[in-house]
């Protein structure tokens, strides 16, 4: 009898989730770096937008230990000469506790009401800033998070190594396939120029491509897939992304291309701005990276808001050979800084279908946005300007070296320019102070 109960009981469960997975999706939500510690009035905001489904980019909490900056003293943090590391990992219970605090926040229980919630890590959630496969503690904390997800005992998930998975939504000729790939398990170090998702992944995700097909297919990476800012914001800081392994960024645009998938898209987090870019020879159409992050963590926040300004003219000016300039964005260089969601909308009824690409601030306003048609991610001519020449196609690390340093080069003329006027005032101060002690001297 209580094997019969638990028979239907499975059955019913299986049912209803066959039933939501069939159900014509068009609106889904993301996001990611979202401080478990900090207010998250964002959520009020993705929930009045009512996703079907909202995507975790990573960050989900923020798990590891943050040391303050020190320059002196036993414990020093920064400079050349410190001596203990900025971050360090958290204990198990503690990675536990920080993740029942945000499965505990308010807004975001109301969303785990009105929407299938999924997602995959980044460092901070995996353990350890910047992080890759020589993290220790990856194990435990890959079963805390899919805890976190509510992911079900019997997943695969919990028996792989590695957090990568996919889902398929909606009825046939209406399908959104959702790709979430682990770019932390597997990654060898920064600089290295080795692999992000490691073999076992790679095959995985070949087969997943190669697979039944959909109307529209996301990759959820969480870090960016197109943009390489890095190559140009160098030596003065770097950014992970794919951009930084260029091989299997090379190998992952070749995977799209060869398995004949059309509509393929990326969704990408990490960075605390959001911003969308494109590249037009990855394939024979234009992929798209829609970058938002982060829900809590933003690169305003991190600084007075008098300041602002400043942060906003360094992105005007850095050098960007991806980011999608348009009329649609708050601001000039069309990045935003403040705490942002990600939305993509599609409107399966126009002909042809349409799709929406948001970020959204924290009062639900739309701060940058991309409209384009679902035939326009299918294979065709190569897109051609007035010029003749290719949009989006020139990768940062080809820009002219003048042009790629740009921002390092302003800097560090403005720094020896204030080093400068530093030497002469004092120089002009010690002159005066001479003048005067001969004076009184004479006197």
């Amino acid at each position: 009898m209580a094997f019969a109960l638990t028979s239907m009981m499975f059955a019913l469960v299986f049912s209803f989730s066959a039933a939501a997975e069939e159900a014509l999706v068009s609106r889904i939500a993301f996001g990611s770096c979202a401080n478990q510690t900090s207010p998250q009035p964002i959520w009020d905001a993705i929930v009045n937008f009512k996703p079907q489904v909202f995507i975790w980019l990573g960050d989900n909490i923020y798990g590891d230990i943050r040391r303050p900056f020190k320059l002196f003293g036993n414990e020093r943090t920064i400079g050349p000469w410190k001596n203990v590391p900025r971050f360090v990992p958290s204990s198990e219970d503690e990675m536990r506790s920080k993740y029942k605090i945000a499965k505990s926040n308010h807004g975001y229980s109301r969303l785990r009401q009105i929407a299938k919630v999924i997602g995959t890590w980044d460092d901070h959630d995996y353990g350890l800033n910047d992080a890759g496969k020589e993290f220790k503690g990856k194990d435990a904390n890959q079963r805390l998070m899919l805890d976190f997800l509510d992911e079900p005992h019997d997943s695969p998930r919990r028996k792989q190594a590695g957090v990568y998975t996919s889902y398929t939504f909606g009825p046939e000729g209406r399908k959104i396939k959702v790709i979430l790939l682990d770019t932390r398990y597997h990654r060898d170090p920064l600089r290295s120029d080795g692999t992000i998702l490691g073999t076992a992944q790679w095959t995985w995700l070949k087969k997943e491509l190669d697979g039944p097909s959909s109307e529209i297919t996301i990759i959820a990476s969480s870090i960016q897939v197109v943009s390489n800012l890095s190559a140009c914001t160098g030596p003065l800081f770097y950014l992970e992304s794919w951009g930084r392994f260029p091989r299997e960024r090379n190998r992952l645009f070749k995977l799209i291309s060869n398995s004949k998938r059309d509509g393929v898209f990326f969704i990408s987090g990490d960075v605390h701005f959001g911003e969308i870019t494109r590249y037009d020879c990855g394939t024979e159409y234009p992929l798209y990276d829609i970058t938002s992050s982060g829900l809590t963590q933003a690169v305003e926040k991190a600084i007075p808001s008098f300041l602002h300004f400043v942060l906003r003219f360094l992105a005007w000016v850095t050098p960007t050979t991806m980011r999608v300039m348009n009329n649609n964005c708050k601001h000039r260089s069309c990045t935003y800084g403040q705490p942002n969601f990600g939305v993509i909308e599609v409107n399966w009824d126009a002909n042809p279908v349409r799709l929406r690409f948001e970020v959204r601030g924290v009062s639900g306003e739309a701060v940058n946005s991309v409209t384009i048609s679902l035939p326009e991610l299918k294979k065709s001519k190569p897109n051609i300007n007035k010029k003749g020449k290719q949009q989006f196609c020139t990768l940062e690390v080809d820009l002219p070296w003048l042009v790629r340093h740009r921002v390092a080069i302003l800097f560090f003329l403005l720094t020896a320019s204030v080093i400068v006027v530093q030497v002469g005032v004092l120089y002009m101060a010690i002159s005066v102070l001479v003048k005067c002690l001969r004076k009184s001297k004479l006197d």
